[in-house]
């Protein structure tokens, strides 16, 4: 059926509809007979205006109360699958904490156990550092007691020689001392 007359049907019975109000409304008084038939013009009454309603708007109201009812099914299926997967998260955020203190404590183990091997390298380094430094100072040491012992030697032996010319000039007098210095150069030349 077109729109057309869809409008025009409608319209028709909502004109019987509305006569059929009037004419009951007509017949105000009246005995016992009366009431039935007002009981039955009110029920046709009734059967025709929901019939027309259900006929103008009826697939409507049908699709819309099927589409809410299919909307919230949706909804709710869209809602516990977000609640599975809160879950799931919920147990990975549980399980990434768990794992954090684990992780924590093994952190702390490998710091720990790099802070003594670092620790014990600097011990290492600092023992070594003090060999070189004592071997330093003993070489030090025996360098300087060296260069005095060669100073005093040195001096000893100045000493020994400004005492032994003393000890020879007092001795020896003019011509010796020529005679000894004429037979040591006859020497060096001849050598």
């Amino acid at each position: 059926m077109s729109k057309r007359w869809k409008t025009v049907v409608g319209l028709g019975l909502t004109l019987l509809l509305v006569a059929g109000v009037a004419w009951a409304s007509e017949h105000g008084g009246g005995g016992h007979g009366d009431k039935i038939m007002n009981l039955v013009y009110r029920t046709i009454n009734f059967i025709l205006v929901v019939g027309i309603i259900y006929k103008l708007v009826g697939k409507r109201i049908g699709d819309f109360f099927s589409g809410r009812t299919r909307q919230i099914e949706a909804e709710l299926k869209d809602l516990e699958e977000r609640r599975a997967q809160a879950e799931s998260r919920l147990k990975e955020v549980e399980a990434k904490i768990a794992n954090l203190e684990k992780e924590r404590e093994e952190i702390l183990q490998a710091a720990k156990e790099q802070g003594e091997a670092v620790k014990a390298q600097i011990i290492e380094k600092a023992k070594k550092s003090a060999e070189q430094i004592k071997e330093q100072a003993k070489i030090t040491a025996e360098q300087e007691a060296k260069a005095v012992f060669d100073q005093v030697k040195a001096e000893l032996a100045d000493k020994i020689v400004e005492a032994a010319e003393k000890m020879i000039q007092e001795r020896l007098s003019g011509d010796i001392h020529k005679k000894l210095i004429n037979e040591y150069l006859t020497k060096v030349v001849i050598n």
